[in-house]
């Protein structure tokens, strides 16, 4: 028998928090809960994600291997947020003329505020533990090569 190779794909957000859509969410071709993961909300859930995704919890970090960014998702992240909103954060402080209303950090608002995601996570998952039960740490590695591209 031809084993196919599986795949999911899984896009966070907010809206798998209720437990209608997460029992909804199961009732898909997959028979996962892939409509959707909870966005990531603030800081605390940022370094559950870090250590989750790392593998932190089994001491399995060599079956990791991170293809962009480093072994810290938080200052990752930190390091996306300067890179993607210090301009803007700094042009809206040159508009202020409160030093109340001016942002210090823009990590850290976000963070903070119950009203937005601090960050949203994109799984890709190719196979399932069955599938990679019996292939080698090489064959496991070809993929880093697909997934670079």
């Amino acid at each position: 028998m031809n084993e196919g190779l599986s795949y999911s794909f899984h896009l966070g957000s907010d809206k798998n928090k209720k437990v209608n859509v997460r029992n909804k969410a199961k009732e898909n071709a997959s028979g996962t809960t892939s409509l959707s993961n909870n966005a990531i909300q603030n800081i605390k859930q940022l370094g559950k994600v870090n250590h989750h995704n790392l593998r932190k919890y089994d001491n399995q970090l060599e079956l990791i291997n991170t293809i962009k960014g480093t072994n810290d998702i938080i200052n990752d992240v930190k390091d996306l947020y300067l890179e993607l909103f210090e301009e803007a954060k700094l042009e809206y402080n040159n508009k202020q003329k409160r030093d109340d209303r001016k942002i210090e950090n823009y990590f850290d608002k976000i963070s903070n505020d119950t009203k937005h995601d601090l960050a949203c996570e994109i799984i890709i998952e190719l196979g399932d533990m069955k599938y990679w039960e019996n292939k080698s740490k090489k064959d496991k590695l070809k993929m880093v090569i697909f997934l670079r591209y």
